[in-house]
């Protein structure tokens, strides 16, 4: 079933990549401890400029590439929750978020 988006759910695997050469945000959207699937994750730089954009899968994860700096993650969820948060992305490591809605 296709929604729209052609990026995967829950972003790239990390299975054949070198993190060592990557700045990783990924994470989890939640609603009351539960993962929210289907939400969709914008990855904004710091003068709110669009970047990117993930659906979750069913676990509620998502994952960008991104480079380093400061970047602000904005979650549109089904039924018009939303939620943001402000995350560091640092080359060869990877920033790992939960966004509880």
């Amino acid at each position: 079933m296709s929604d729209g988006c052609g990026a995967p759910g829950g972003g790239v695997a990390l299975s054949d990549v070198n993190v060592a050469k990557e700045a990783v945000v990924q994470g989890r959207v939640l609603r009351d401890g539960a993962p929210v699937e289907r939400a969709y994750v914008r990855l904004l730089d710091g003068s709110e400029e669009f970047a990117g954009e993930v659906p979750t899968d069913g676990d509620g994860t998502f994952r960008f590439f991104a480079a380093p700096g400061t970047w602000t993650l904005r979650v549109l969820a089904p039924g018009g929750a939303r939620a943001e948060r402000v995350v560091q992305a640092e080359l060869g490591t990877v920033a790992s978020v939960e966004i509880a809605l």
